[in-house]
């Protein structure tokens, strides 16, 4: 072990910074639908050791100092995100003839801006730097601010951080209600890194007992937590879920609207595979409607007549306020809750948009250059202002998040203290079967767990599924298969670990990561003097 490590230490120029590249992409088997979590503890170590050579010689200012450590983490971002996100390409390629041009910059451009994250991760890991288990805390505290800037910096992009490498089963994910996703991306990188203390005495005893310390703390509580038994439910839900599987090419083409719109509500009305089953609850996927309800009254007429008394139907449509004026039509990607009368009763807009997907950032500057949203879709989309929980039967309240709204915790987690259950919408058929779709259930079922919520997601392609309060699936259908699942949801009382505040926790993490790193480097220095 010491060999290798010397050997990848003394590593320069190209060489350096393919293995920095190799490292991030081979962390990428971490993720769903891979899962193979022991690639990061091969990762991780790699980087300590490219850290540990990442030096200048002579006098030199700060920023000069820490150009070598920015550069292998940006070279190991850039080949975490290119092997993570190359799928966003696939969006490009719904109408290639018009936005083929633009794969360059979704396959490599994107993954290069987000490399900067974990250059700046890596270089505020070098500012604590050690010779000791102290640079392993400096890694996870350059980690974890890094993966929580990814939440809230320019909308915020936090797609595939590293704490989900540490959650592929719900038994793993339970230690996330108490930290956070905060404390988890920092734990995980701690506990990644820590094999390479193996290539020398220094802390490798304390390092790897505090490592199988923290594991076993993360699978000891997840099995108390799965185990503990929740109770009788207070109230059920009949719900079914339709994931009509509609390809791209047909979804917003005004020729095939109708045919569309007869398959969704074909798969809605089929009889259960058991006869007592009745839904009350019936729920589409995002934009799952091909067309404005206001062109189309005799849609929610069709709507009305297919429901039966009590029945909810919420789908995903698109929402169309104003007309002409200086303003203009205003569009919303929404989810409209249908009554048995064919009414709309109530309706809730998607408020994180996407950019350069549902909107174009800087419209008018960025317009003049001749630029345009990068994948297709009919119209530009307007951010709605507010959420609120829609009433299902028996006074279920159900809170909507469309699309990629799902992955970001505090955005979810802010709204739900008056809420029974999570829905989620989306269409993840831009990305076809990539591991795109895959990750994106993922994150659905770890804020399933954080908010101690049950989830029901419809997605047009899918993953579609019922989650449990604690992440277990309870049925789900594949990746295009067209079909519908049909679930009786019980509610319980709410999990009280779900109350702790765990993003103070998992600040809290991060500060106590940061006092180790700094203790470690303040005692190497007054051992040197």
């Amino acid at each position: 072990m010491e060999r290798l490590a010397g050997r990848i230490i003394l590593l320069w120029g190209w060489r350096r910074a393919l293995t920095a590249f190799l490292a991030g992409a081979f962390a990428v088997l971490g993720q769903a639908p891979y899962d193979f979590f022991a690639a990061c503890f091969v990762s991780f170590p790699v980087l300590v050791w490219l850290l540990d050579g990442a030096a200048v010689s002579g006098p030199a200012g700060l920023l000069r100092r820490l150009a070598p450590a920015f550069a292998v983490g940006w070279w190991f971002g850039f080949g975490y995100f290119l092997g993570g996100l190359w799928w966003i390409g696939s969006a490009l390629l719904v109408e290639a003839d018009s936005f083929a041009w633009a794969l360059p910059l979704a396959v490599i451009g994107i993954p290069a801006l987000m490399a900067f994250f974990y250059g700046f991760a890596v270089a505020l890991a070098r500012l604590f730097w050690s010779n000791n288990i102290g640079r392993i805390a400096a890694l996870a505290f350059g980690f974890g601010i890094s993966e929580w800037l990814r939440m809230v910096l320019f909308t915020g992009f936090p797609w595939a951080a590293i704490g989900y490498a540490a959650m592929p089963v719900p038994m793993l994910m339970q230690s996330v209600s108490a930290v956070g996703l905060i404390g988890m991306n920092a734990l995980a990188v701690f506990v990644f890194a820590m094999p390479a203390l193996l290539a020398g005495n220094r802390g490798a005893r304390l390092g790897l007992a505090l490592a199988v310390l923290i594991v076993a703390a993360h699978v000891a509580f997840g099995y108390w937590r799965l185990s503990a038994p929740l109770g009788p439910p207070e109230r059920t839900l009949a719900v079914r879920i339709v994931q009509p599987s509609i390809s791209m090419n047909e979804k917003w083409d005004a020729a095939v609207q109708d045919r569309v719109f007869g398959s969704i509500v074909e798969l809605s009305a089929g009889p259960p595979q058991d006869a007592s089953f009745k839904p009350q609850f019936i729920l589409w996927p995002e934009t799952s409607v091909p067309f404005l309800f206001t062109d189309r009254p005799d849609a929610l007429a069709a709507l009305g007549q297919m429901l039966s008394d009590g029945q909810v139907l919420i789908a995903g449509a698109v929402r169309s306020e104003g007309a002409g004026g200086k303003e203009g039509t205003r569009y919303y990607n929404s989810v409209v809750a249908i009554d048995e009368g064919g009414e709309i009763v109530d309706a809730v807009d998607k408020i994180h948009l996407v950019p350069f997907g549902e909107y174009l950032p800087f419209a008018d500057w960025l317009g003049r250059l001749g630029l345009e949203k990068l994948v297709a879709g009919p119209m530009d989309f307007t951010a709605g202002a507010s959420r609120h929980p829609i009433t299902l039967p028996g006074d279920i309240r159900a809170l909507p998040f469309i699309c990629y709204e799902i992955i970001f915790p505090d955005l979810v987690a802010v709204d739900v203290g008056s809420t029974d259950i999570i829905v989620n919408v989306t269409n993840d058929a831009w990305f076809g079967d990539t591991p795109g779709p895959y990750q994106h259930f993922r994150q659905a079922q770890v804020r399933a767990v954080e908010t101690g919520l049950p989830l029901v997601r419809a997605a047009n392609t899918g993953v579609s599924g019922v989650i449990d309060q604690r992440g277990r699936v309870v049925d789900a259908l594949a990746i295009d298969v067209r079909g519908v699942v049909d679930v009786t949801i019980p509610f319980h009382d709410p999990d009280t670990m779900t109350r702790f505040p765990f993003r103070l926790i998992g600040v809290g993490i991060l500060l106590g990561f940061a006092a180790f790193a700094f203790g470690a480097k303040l005692r190497q220095r007054l051992r040197a003097n």
